[in-house]
């Protein structure tokens, strides 16, 4: 996955020297400094201190070091990931790598996924043909990036076995690769070939895309004041209601998307209209009161309420859209969850500015889909 720890990951100019005279018991000083850093440049002196001396500790002490990742901030998890390269690549150097520790490590899902991704790392890169043993018990591992490396190797399989007229043999594989990968670019590699295998995939359940929504529009959004205004439908859903809107009444209606990645486009009912605004309505029938996220994907202002409480608000435009572009934490309900969003489109009339729309689904903290009990 990572060619070289040491060389990506350690900030520029703070390599130190190899020494190991740091114990487990002097850990938790400088972990606790490099953890309070801050992407405003808060704690960085100390950070910078507490680094050299977290790079001298003893190599029995790495998983004591990668555990400092759990649950750190983006910008300390940075200078963590480091220094465990550097302790890492110092011990592998002096063939005192403890192995058996970061194994265990990496096979405690409790552990956050990050710091697991290196520990993997670690292994790949000392011990391969251990990392390579380890890989199919990845399948269903939390963490999408460690599902990356056993997925691939069903992809590998598959392909050799249909190079080789094994059909049913890499359909097999295929479909086990499918049912485990997480990751848009391998799900459409498979989604592919299992079309040409005759085995088509549903790809909205796949992902849980919520595909049948009541649509309304056109509110305003002249001089962009429609993100910051309630219209009618922040106050009440009623499907049979007719409010003023800009240029039309604005009007329920029902939208039941085809694509194979949940878009919900308003200008396929309403047109192609600027400096508007737009609601889609659903509700989500959730076997058991659950965490779970909602993802969107949007390249326009919007807003997002689950249960009539609002999730989160993105007022920009036309800075573009990808899957699971958003990730909201949330907790279902048992029973019928009400979402809410709400879609502005601006007034910039570029070829590129003209979409009008989001994809919206739910899933877990691994992005596997969560399908309504409907």
């Amino acid at each position: 996955m990572k060619a070289h720890l040491l060389s990506l990951l350690a900030p520029i100019g703070l390599v130190a020297p190899y020494s190991s005279h740091l114990a487990a018991a002097s850990l938790s000083g400088p972990l606790a400094e490099i953890r309070a850093v801050d992407r405003e440049g808060t704690g960085n002196e100390k950070a910078t201190s507490a680094w050299q001396k977290l790079t001298q500790a003893d190599p029995a002490t790495l998983p004591e070091v990668l555990a400092g990742m759990n649950g750190a901030n983006p910008l300390a998890e940075n200078w963590l990931r480091a220094a465990v390269g550097v302790i890492a690549d110092q011990a592998s150097a002096a063939k005192k790598l403890p192995i058996e520790a970061v194994q265990a490590f990496l096979s405690d899902t409790k552990n956050s996924p990050a710091p697991r991704v290196v520990a993997y790392d670690i292994i790949q890169r000392a011990q391969p043909e251990l990392a390579e043993k380890i890989t199919p018990s990845l399948l269903e591992d939390p963490s999408s990036e460690l599902r990356r490396h056993p997925v691939a190797k069903l992809l590998q399989s598959g392909d050799e076995d249909l190079a080789q007229g094994r059909k049913e043999e890499a359909t097999n594989a295929y479909l086990k690769a499918m049912n485990s990968a997480r990751d848009e670019d391998q799900i459409k590699d498979l989604a592919k070939k299992l079309k040409d295998l005759d085995k088509p995939v549903d790809l909205p359940k796949h992902f849980g895309f919520l595909m049948n929504w009541k649509l309304i529009a056109p509110f305003t959004n002249v001089e962009r004041k429609g993100f910051d205004t309630a219209f009618p439908p922040e106050q009440e859903i009623r499907p049979d209601a007719v409010y003023p809107g800009k240029n039309a009444d604005a009007k329920w209606i029902d939208f039941n998307s085809a694509d194979d990645y949940g878009q919900i486009d308003f200008n396929k009912p309403f047109t192609m209209l600027k400096e508007v605004t737009g609601y889609a309505y659903t509700e989500f029938e959730s076997a058991e009161a659950r965490d779970a996220q909602i993802r969107l994907g949007c390249k326009d202002g919007w807003k997002v309420w689950l249960n009539g409480e609002l999730l989160f608000a993105r007022d920009e435009y036309h800075r573009g859209a990808k899957l699971d572009q958003y990730k909201l934490p949330v907790k279902l309900k048992k029973g019928k969850n009400a979402i809410l969003v709400k879609c502005c489109q601006n007034e910039q009339t570029e070829s590129w500015t003209v979409e009008w729309q989001f994809q919206l689904r739910i899933c877990d903290a691994t992005g596997t889909a969560i399908l309504s009990a409907k």
